[in-house]
């Protein structure tokens, strides 16, 4: 059975007779928008995946998938009521792709026993499992990626950036709020001054933001940006002659999109990352081969091997390294949303499974925990080359500095547990 954006064939086969032997997975995508540059890239990612284990595997342990997609527009409202509209059909996880509609699932889907996975994005203190039992956010998230970035900034400068000046110019929302906490954090330990900076939604006006970064002249820019908002911030700082290798965006501020209106301009910028760049990786080989010259892509195809696309792709494997765990540890192949996040707790990803996978150095090595459903904070800096059109990794894996982010990160967990009167750790031994 081919994958499927329409649900109605789904539920009249339900009601009609035994349950169908799938496993469902969904996706909340947004194709139309201001966001759907981005959007599109990492559906088609994600959808692609799926479609490629269906036509080559057979699915998953023998399990054939079925995919649900549910357009969001990158709107909260139509983000929770995709969840509702979909949540009765067997989905095994949630991929909100946005901040604020995991804000929004983050209580029901507990409550409904569904895992969420907000990969890089979220709610950063729900890597405590002991509190978020049923939301992860593994392989890094947004604190994660601040502290990557303060730590290529002191690698930049012999370890000291006392007295340097930091400016984040941010998304005025709950993604883009989210690092503030830990970079003042990190301006205590290592003594930059840091500068806040925030844009409106959808972030086409930024004038007033950029002339502020003209006449104050900060050493460094950091961008949590989304959509639109890059391209116009990019554009604004080669308008001001911002050296571009001191501007620095999260890993959702830096596609293929976001730099290349800019042109040769754009040459230079560097985006954190947590999975590798390119598409000179096996697996790319059998999606051609299975998925795109037999007409089964969710896009054009043009897609392949672009930062949002890959990245889609890589949402996608963990889902399914999920499933498979999860069918291993219950001894079934059609597994429950609770057994889901059974898997989902006890994935373990290793550099040998990526081989196999064909996906070779692509990411991070991790194991998720009860406790630590975040991962190990490791990520990346890559930087554009304007020339080539491509992003290239300019440094190694870093990890995150744990010693700044557990405290930050058990407080605010421990804050939510209360304000929710949750018993922390009633779930972990």
């Amino acid at each position: 059975m081919n994958m499927k954006l329409a649900t109605l064939a789904l539920g009249a086969a339900l009601a009609a007779g035994p349950a169908l032997a799938e496993l469902t997975f969904t996706s909340l995508s947004y194709r139309t928008g201001p966001y759907a540059a981005n959007g599109i890239p990492f559906a088609d990612g994600y959808a692609d995946y799926f479609t490629l284990l269906n036509e080559r595997d057979g699915g998953i342990g023998g399990e054939k998938i079925n995919l649900i997609e549910c357009e969001t527009g990158y709107n909260t409202e139509k983000g929770v009521e995709c969840y509702e509209s979909t949540k009765g059909q067997g989905a095994l996880v949630y991929q909100p792709l946005s901040t604020g509609i995991t804000y929004q699932l983050i209580p029901k889907a507990t409550a409904d026993g569904i895992p969420v996975h907000s990969m890089g994005y979220g709610r950063t203190s729900a890597k405590n499992g002991s509190v978020f039992r049923n939301i992860f956010n593994y392989p890094a998230n947004y604190w994660d990626g601040a502290s990557i970035a303060i730590k290529h900034l002191l690698d930049l400068n012999g370890g000291d950036i006392n007295g340097k000046r930091v400016a984040l110019v941010y998304h005025n929302s709950a993604y883009g709020k989210e690092p503030i906490r830990t970079l003042e954090e990190l301006a205590k330990k290592h003594g930059y001054e840091l500068s806040l900076l925030p844009v409106d939604h959808p972030g086409q006006e930024q004038k007033s933001q950029w002339l502020q970064i003209r006449r104050e002249r900060p050493d460094y820019v950091l961008m949590w940006g989304w959509g639109v908002m890059n391209q116009v911030a990019i554009q604004e700082a080669v308008n001001i002659r911002f050296p571009m290798e001191n501007f620095i965006g999260i890993w959702w501020s830096g596609s293929e999109n976001d730099v290349k209106p800019a042109g040769e301009g754009a040459n230079g910028y560097k985006a954190l990352t947590f999975h590798n760049v390119g598409s000179d990786y096996p697996i790319f080989d059998d999606i051609k081969k299975h998925v795109v010259d037999t007409g089964k892509a969710a896009g054009a195809g043009d897609q392949i091997g672009t930062v949002l696309y890959n990245r889609g792709l890589y949402a996608a494997m963990l889902a399914a390294e999920a499933a498979r765990t999860a069918q291993e540890l219950h001894g079934t192949a059609a597994i429950t949303p609770a057994q889901m996040r059974d898997g989902m707790e006890g994935l373990s990803i290793t550099e040998a499974r990526m081989t196999e996978l064909g996906m070779p150095d692509f990411g991070p090595s991790f194991t998720v925990t009860c406790t630590n459903h975040g991962g190990d904070g490791y990520g990346a800096v890559s930087q554009w080359d304007a020339k080539s059109g491509s992003w290239s990794l300019i440094t190694d894996y870093m990890q995150s500095d744990q010693d700044v982010l557990g405290p930050l990160i058990k407080a605010d967990s421990e804050a939510y547990a209360a304000e929710n009167k949750l018993e922390e750790k009633k779930f972990c031994p």
